[in-house]
């Protein structure tokens, strides 16, 4: 039984927590789909701004199509996702980028940006296309701008819209579940009161719930109410039972006994026989008393009961008249119209047959000679008429009433033997199934009887009813179920070189390879230490040039390697961008400055100043121009003593020497005054950093523009007779990049190199040994790492590592920064930084 037992209170909050889980769903799944618009909506309108900044830079000239790819186009975006873009002419060719970009997308017919979502090198992107409509020969036609961006940063924005949307619902679930549970439980006191009304009461206390309920619970107390009202009918009915039983059996069992004793001391046998007689006739008056009086109390049990049924109203007449003796039966005539044979009523079948037969016994006991008869009509308002007739006394109009009532009987019935129970029996099943009932007399004497029944309790209704209650039943049931060492090295110069060197593990073990641009000579110390803290580890290096790195990578030409490291920042960049690296969340990226990793793919982990170097018999402490003013100016005023006397890398072959020189050209206004006066002085270009400190020490050159400050440093240190200046109006900070390649056979090895140089120990050795100085000894009011060239007021600029770095690789832009400069500095021919790309 107790496994019957529920909780409503449990029930509402069970479909409570459902209906709001659903309704919860269904919103995250709308904020969801919001948070994706609009984060789509607030990326797409840079995407559409990057794409009409470079269709800004698109010129005709000499009748082509020629664009230099502007450095905001890229800077605009987000700065952490994977970019590519694509310039084509009217007929689809080619002008710059990415040709594999969009061969299956049509060419812009217009200006207004287009988008589309495209699965690119490995990653998904979304692309946005704008039309430049460029006018030649006469003739105008639209060159088509795409540029595409992975997806990672939209949906990091999508996300936290997402969260923080959904935070503040979660919130709101918790709170409303809190106050249903209160409001429930508030709500569910008056039953409270209902059950304390009831438990307290006494056995006989059957009156109805007078406490004060919501409507909802109305229902519930009527039908408790109307219970107890049947009970307590019930009750009466047995005490009245009892009541009427112990009065009226009395009387005839008193005069039994005394006929009885009288009986006994009578000694004359006729007499004795009279004495039996009596006692007999008081026996069967007593019988009939009793048997009225429980067939009284079982047909008022059985209307209170409501056991009822669709009666045919010809077979309760078959079988009153079935239980009707033989003599009497001859007297008995019954007469049932054709149209009511089949008629049946709604009722209960034991009721209706005793109001027959009390009917029929009081006909043929009150009228002893005549003919009883019984007639079963169809009367108006679908209903039928039940009469039976006799020739008795018939009952004094002034005693219709009495006669009706329990025990009550006529004047002309006071010699008869009767209990006064059989018209009050009749009276109650005919008001019980919404009969009427008439007694008359009939013209010559008798009583007429009259009953009129409904024919028939509409069975769809019933049916109708039964099936609303089963739809009630199954819908309840169905609610209550619910329920993440040597000279200073030769470095970033892009000097063509090819060595390999090995550094074998004390006792054999995993080989893990490294190609590089930085010298074998400085890369030793870096090795040497890993391999002190993982002697299991072979290491592998092959020194290759900045430019031979990335070309052979690109060619898959180093099938081997694990991890790249290049000054080159730009080009790793590309590469990563271009998807030839693996991501990796290193344990101490934390440490590093936001510009020297990108994406988890490319970590800077060196910080080198690119600073001035002199030498020290042409320029003292104080005569040393300290910025790049005040070298222009030199210039402009020592042409002749200067002559042949600066060095810088050659641009077009050093690709450090490229990127330093884009920077410079981004950051300041004097660049091209300055490259300028380079070439009014003859400027001497060097292929590498060893080569122009090399020359300013022997005196053949006074000064060096934008020497990697950590080679200068280092043979400084070495005892070199070198001065450095740190420029004072701003100094560029190169951070040599690492990433592990995408063909890495040994992925988990190269992360464990890569977090070992980002951590302190390997940074210690990256500034002591190795001299190129540790990105993680960071000031932290500046966000660099402090040391002595950082005693001067210069205004850092860090090259940040970000897809920005991407516009000075552009080959149009790249060709035409080259002309610029060569026409402005030497007359060397053309060689590409870019060629065999």
């Amino acid at each position: 039984m107790s496994s019957n037992v529920f909780s409503i209170r449990s029930r509402i909050f069970m479909v409570a927590v459902v209906l709001l889980l659903c309704l919860s769903a269904a919103l995250a799944v709308f904020l969801h789909d919001y948070a994706q618009r609009a984060a789509d909506r607030a990326f797409d309108r840079l995407l559409a701004a990057s794409a009409l900044s470079i269709a800004g830079a698109v010129q005709i000239e000499d009748n082509q199509v020629t664009m230099e790819l502007p450095f905001a186009a890229l800077a605009m975006l987000s700065g952490n996702e994977r970019v590519f873009y694509t310039v084509r002419n009217a007929q689809g060719k080619l002008i710059t980028g990415y040709d594999d970009l969009d061969r299956d997308l049509p060419l812009a017919n217009s200006a207004d940006a287009t988008f589309y979502d495209a699965h690119y090198r490995n990653d998904d992107v979304r692309i946005s296309t704008v039309g430049r409509l460029a006018s030649f020969n006469q003739q105008a036609a639209w060159v088509t701008v795409r540029v595409a961006e992975t997806r990672g940063a939209r949906e990091a924005l999508a996300e936290e819209i997402l969260n923080r949307s959904v935070l503040p619902l979660l919130i709101m679930v918790a709170v409303a579940l809190g106050l249903l549970w209160f409001g429930v439980t508030h709500a569910l006191a008056p039953l409270k009161l209902i059950e304390n009304e009831l438990r307290y009461r006494k056995p006989d206390d059957l009156h109805a719930l007078a406490s004060p309920v919501p409507r909802e619970v109305r229902r519930l107390v009527d039908a408790l109410n109307g219970f107890m009202l049947r009970l307590q009918g019930m009750l009466n009915s047995l005490n009245n039972l009892v009541a009427d039983t112990a009065h009226q059996v009395r009387t005839p069992l008193a005069s039994l006994r005394a006929q009885s004793e009288v009986a006994l001391e009578e000694t004359n046998p006729e007499k004795m026989r009279e004495r039996l007689t009596r006692i007999h006739l008081n026996a069967c008056r007593a019988s009939q008393l009793v048997n009225q009086l429980l067939m009284d109390a079982t047909i008022t049990h059985r209307m209170e009961s409501r056991r009822n049924d669709m009666v045919g109203i010809a077979e309760i007449v078959n079988e009153t008249r079935q239980r009707i003796g033989p003599l009497d039966l001859q007297r008995l005539r019954i007469a049932i119209a054709p149209e009511v044979r089949r008629a049946r009523v709604w009722g209960d079948r034991v009721a209706l047959r005793e109001m027959l037969r009390n009917l029929v016994d009081n006909a043929l006991r009150y009228a002893p000679a005549g003919v009883v008869e019984i007639q079963v009509d169809k009367l108006p308002g679908n209903r039928l008429g039940l009469t039976v007739a006799d020739r008795g006394p018939g009952i004094a109009s002034e005693e219709s009433e009495r006669v009706l009532e329990r025990f009550g009987r006529g004047s002309a019935a006071e010699a008869m033997p009767g209990s006064g129970l059989g018209l009050s029996i009749v009276k109650s099943v005919v008001e019980a199934h919404t009969g009427t009932l008439t007694l008359r007399n009939r013209g010559g004497g008798g009583l007429l009887v009259c009953v009129t029944l409904p024919i028939s309790m509409p069975a769809s209704m019933e049916r109708a009813g039964a099936s609303v209650s089963l739809v009630c039943a199954v819908v309840l049931m169905a609610l209550a179920g619910l329920v993440l060492p040597g000279r200073a090295p030769a470095q970033g110069t892009g000097a063509p070189s090819d060595t390999i060197t090995r550094y074998p593990a004390d006792h054999g073990g995993t080989t893990l390879t490294i190609a590089g641009s930085t010298d074998t000579i400085l890369f030793a110390p870096l090795a040497l230490a890993f391999q002190k803290s993982h002697p299991d580890v072979e290491l592998v290096y092959h020194e290759l040039g900045t430019r031979q790195l990335y070309e052979q990578t690109v060619a898959n030409a180093l099938p081997q390697a694990d991890v790249l490291i290049s000054s080159a920042v730009d080009l790793q960049i590309k590469l990563a961008n271009d998807g030839y690296a693996l991501r990796h969340v290193s344990e101490y990226g934390h440490r590093l400055p936001s510009w020297a990793v990108w994406r988890s793919e490319v970590f800077g982990f060196t910080f080198e100043p690119i600073v001035l170097v002199y030498n020290l018999n042409r320029f003292s402490e104080e005569t040393v121009p300290r910025s790049r003013q005040a070298l222009l100016s030199l210039l402009e005023h020592e042409p002749v003593d200067m002559r042949g006397r600066i060095g810088t890398y050659d641009i077009a072959v050093s690709s450090v020497g490229h990127l330093l020189a884009v920077q410079d050209a981004t950051l300041s206004s004097n660049f091209w005054g300055l490259a300028n006066a380079f070439g009014q002085v003859e400027i001497q270009l060097e292929a590498n950093t060893v080569d122009i400190l090399d020359k300013i020490e022997s005196g053949q050159l006074y000064l060096g523009y934008n020497v990697l400050g950590s080679y200068a440093m280092a043979r400084q240190a070495a005892g070199h007779a070198l001065g450095i200046v740190v420029p004072q109006d701003y100094v560029l900070v190169l951070s040599r990049a690492a990433l592990i390649a995408r063909s890495t056979a040994h992925p988990q090895l190269a992360a464990m190199f890569l977090d070992w140089l980002l951590s302190p120990e390997g940074q210690k050795v990256a500034a002591n040994q190795a001299g190129l100085g540790a990105i993680t000894a960071t000031n932290t009011e500046k966000g660099y790492p402090s040391g002595p060239f950082m005693l001067s007021q210069s205004i850092v600029q860090p090259i940040a590592l970000t897809p920005a770095l991407l516009v000075g690789l552009d080959q149009q832009r790249h060709s035409r920064f080259l002309k610029n400069w060569k026409r402005l500095v030497t007359d060397t021919p053309d060689r590409s930084l870019m060629t065999g790309r």
